[in-house]
């Protein structure tokens, strides 16, 4: 970022006396923004940063560990955040390398999907911690902890696993580590019969939430819909075990176990037959700062938890492999945009410039969340002062 705007955002920030809070942008290195946007957002999810930067102080005291992405990004994040300065900009080779020799899905210059890079940060971190955990004295106490999956042996194969872990319930980790600990909630699958009325249900965790969008909606309209009722019927017809036969249902899936950090990925890729490619849903769709979750089953855990808006991944452009990310994010009572090396402060009020299109909507050019990063009220939070009630109407 330039340095006059870079000296007029340290100057406002410090005249608001936020003590120890560092706003660093990350620099480029040929289309690395959907990294970039990722990492900007998780930084301001504290509980997230919280447990990264312990894990660094873990590191100092252990020695020389091996290096993996889980290490680099605690020294990224260790970076940001004892930097003498407020407002600055670092370059995140160390991870950036460390990531396309991992994954050869992200070792090209092709603009790569930032839920994709996501789900698989979060994924391999939590392999990481579960591969330490083995590596320590034995000190499990219920069996033996389960192997992950071996790497993967091509970028076909990368790919299909990344995105098969952005689905509900598939998680490649069966052991819980702080990544679970703060992201991951659980849907319950219900099945009702419709010929003796008996109800079976089966639960799966998640680390996001993948939700379909529609024109002129609001996100809480969207899950909604991601919980309606499907009716199987003809062939699609569900056997059910009472009856010891197949029979018409209906289906329904709700949020069980509410997370303590919700992120919501909102599905505005889509393949197209009238184009015949994939291209980019820019509906209009509004998000709040606060968030209540009404698609909950009578037996959650924490059903009634207010969440409160931290981050925001935005596409910028037009189709899925073109375009640009940036990031929105929260800090004590004001709100930043992060574009790459670029810091810049935002009223809260420009925000609904990120909902989307109200008109048209495929295949047209603009900023449009994309996955969106709520943090429970009840949990830590980063803010001593709170924003103003939410006066968007949705």
């Amino acid at each position: 970022m330039g340095a006059n705007a870079s000296s007029q955002l340290e100057k406002e920030i410090n005249s608001d006396n936020f003590a120890n809070e560092h706003y660093y942008g990350l620099v480029n290195f040929g289309n690395t923004c959907y990294c970039n946007s990722v990492i900007q957002a998780l930084y301001f999810c504290q509980p997230f940063r919280e447990k990264v930067l312990q894990y660094k102080q873990q590191l100092k005291k252990s020695g020389n560990p091996k290096e993996n992405l889980l290490t680099c990004l605690a020294d990224l994040f260790h970076n940001i955040a004892t930097q003498k300065r407020r407002v600055g900009t670092i370059a995140p080779k160390r991870f950036i390398t460390k990531l396309k020799k991992e994954n050869e899905l992200f070792d090209n210059y092709m603009q790569q999907d930032a839920h994709e890079f996501l789900n698989y940060l979060l994924n391999t971190i939590s392999e990481t911690l579960i591969d330490e955990k083995k590596e320590r004295p034995p000190a499990v106490k219920n069996g033996t902890l389960r192997k992950s999956h071996p790497p993967p042996t091509s970028v076909q194969e990368t790919r299909e696993r990344t995105r098969s872990d952005s689905q509900p319930g598939c998680s490649r980790v069966s052991e819980s580590t702080w990544v679970q600990d703060i992201f991951q909630g659980t849907l319950t699958n219900e099945t009702r019969c419709l010929n003796c009325e008996s109800v079976s249900s089966k639960d799966e965790d998640f680390l996001d939430l993948s939700v379909d969008v529609e024109q002129n909606a609001s996100i809480t309209h969207c899950l909604r819909v991601f919980s309606n009722t499907e009716t199987l019927c003809a062939d699609q017809k569900y056997y059910c075990e009472t009856c010891c036969s197949h029979q018409e249902a209906q289906k329904r899936m709700r949020i069980k176990k509410l997370p303590r950090m919700l992120a919501l990925h909102l599905k505005r890729f889509k393949y197209v037959d009238q184009l015949s490619r994939n291209t980019k849903l820019s509906y209009r769709v509004l998000f709040p700062l606060e968030l209540r979750l009404f698609n909950v089953s009578d037996d959650a855990v924490n059903g009634d938890r207010l969440y409160d808006l931290c981050a925001v991944v935005v596409h910028c452009g037009a189709t899925p492999n073109r375009g640009h990310y940036i990031t929105v994010v929260k800090s004590h009572n004001f709100w930043l945009l992060f574009d790459d090396d670029i810091v810049d402060k935002i009223d809260v009020s420009a925000i609904e410039d990120f909902f989307g299109l109200s008109e048209g909507g495929i295949q047209k050019n603009s900023d449009s969340a994309y996955i969106l990063f709520y943090q429970a009220r009840d949990g830590p939070t980063i803010d001593t002062a709170r924003v103003t009630p939410n006066h968007m109407s949705i």
